[in-house]
């Protein structure tokens, strides 16, 4: 099972990944915000990240951008649940900058942890 970094700005879905994230075997860590997200990366080193896009501190898509930078071979879920009319949205952004894969929040577990599970599989 993987190490995994989750990094969100509300404590409540943190834990709620983190959770759901240890009930298929995985270990989390937990991450307030990119700031904390990347030094929790360069300390733990996780074989995968999940942060959101709309952050204080260190916003998701700059934090993207650092781990892309320092950690190339670590994946990346970016998770929002913004929702943008017209142009591209903050998730299209995000995996235009480097996320492996995006998801709308708010989503349901199976759905998460089928796309955790896709992504480590992944080459």
């Amino acid at each position: 099972m993987a190490l995994i970094l989750v990094i969100d700005d509300d404590a409540a879905v943190r834990t709620a990944i983190r959770r759901v994230l240890e009930s298929a075997g995985h270990t989390a860590l937990e991450a307030p915000d990119g700031r904390a997200g990347l030094l929790a990366l360069r300390n733990h080193g996780p074989e995968l990240v999940i942060t959101d896009i709309l952050m204080p501190e260190k916003e998701g898509i700059e934090t993207i951008r650092e781990v892309r930078a320092t950690a190339p071979t670590v994946k990346i879920i970016a998770a929002s649940g913004d929702r943008m009319a017209g142009g591209p949205s903050v998730l299209d952004m995000a995996l235009m900058l480097g996320a492996h894969r995006v998801i709308q929040k708010p989503f349901r577990r199976d759905e998460l942890l089928g796309l955790v599970e896709r992504l480590l599989q992944a080459p």
